[in-house]
């Protein structure tokens, strides 16, 4: 599809990747951007000036505001799952069940909720696009996020399973994985970092190329790439015996 006069919705929109995204579609032409929010409040006056966006409430965790705004936003050809948590949860500890929850709620139920309210729309408007922000986390877990990465397990699947029901109506359903942005949410985060705006870019490249998947970076590509091995190789330095 072509960006120049789409009409998308991007969730998380007013900061990191969401952010990126509303520029990136801004600058490639959309003629609407429906910046979509938990809390429109929160949002600064003249945050955004240009005349084609609009600030929408939507929560993943609220249905009744998921299904308020696609009552509103019924002319969006591309849909941006972007917003997203991480809580730091582990599987096992005493406090850790609450934190994974809530990861799952957000990213598989919460996403998928979004993605089950704009799909009639899609398809009413002659297809479209659906992008989910997903992460190199889908396919590897690290202590300290283990509850993060069976969330973004659970979204990979759940994209690729979508993909499939939403083929008869025409709509591309492509998955964007990276290792981490310069956003917020990796402000603790010493490692390598790629721009948000990169991710955005990448991701509505691969839109109007019809790309399925899209791995943003080397780290998400590197980590791709090892799960046709043994995993005892990827996972060597996390599982080697403590002197």
């Amino acid at each position: 599809m072509n960006i120049a006069g789409s009409v998308a919705l991007v969730t998380g929109a007013n900061r990191g990747i969401g952010r990126s995204f509303v520029d990136e579609l801004l600058e490639r032409g959309a003629a609407k951007v429906y910046a979509a929010v938990r809390r429109p409040e929160t949002v600064a006056e003249g945050e955004f000036t240009d005349p084609r966006v609009e600030v929408l409430r939507l929560d993943l965790l609220d249905e009744a505001s998921v299904t308020d705004a696609a009552a509103h936003a019924t002319d969006v050809t591309l849909l941006v799952n972007n917003a997203g948590i991480t809580t730091g949860a582990n599987l096992l500890g005493a406090d850790d069940l609450a934190g994974a929850r809530r990861e799952l709620d957000t990213h598989f139920w919460g996403t998928l909720g979004v993605i089950r309210a704009f799909a009639p729309t899609l398809a009413a408007n002659g297809g479209g696009a659906i992008v989910n922000i997903n992460s190199a986390l889908s396919w590897f877990s690290t202590n300290g996020a283990n509850g993060y990465a069976v969330a973004k397990a659970a979204e990979w699947a759940m994209t690729n399973g979508v993909r499939l029901e939403l083929v008869g109506q025409g709509t591309l359903v492509q998955g964007v994985h990276l290792g981490a942005a310069d956003t917020d949410m990796m402000a603790g985060y010493d490692g390598p970092k790629i721009t948000p705006r990169f991710v955005a870019a990448a991701s509505l490249d691969g839109v109007e190329a019809g790309a399925i998947e899209v791995l943003a970076d080397d780290w998400s590509r590197l980590v791709k790439a090892s799960l046709s091995k043994d995993p005892s190789e990827f996972y060597a330095e996390a599982l080697a015996p403590r002197a």
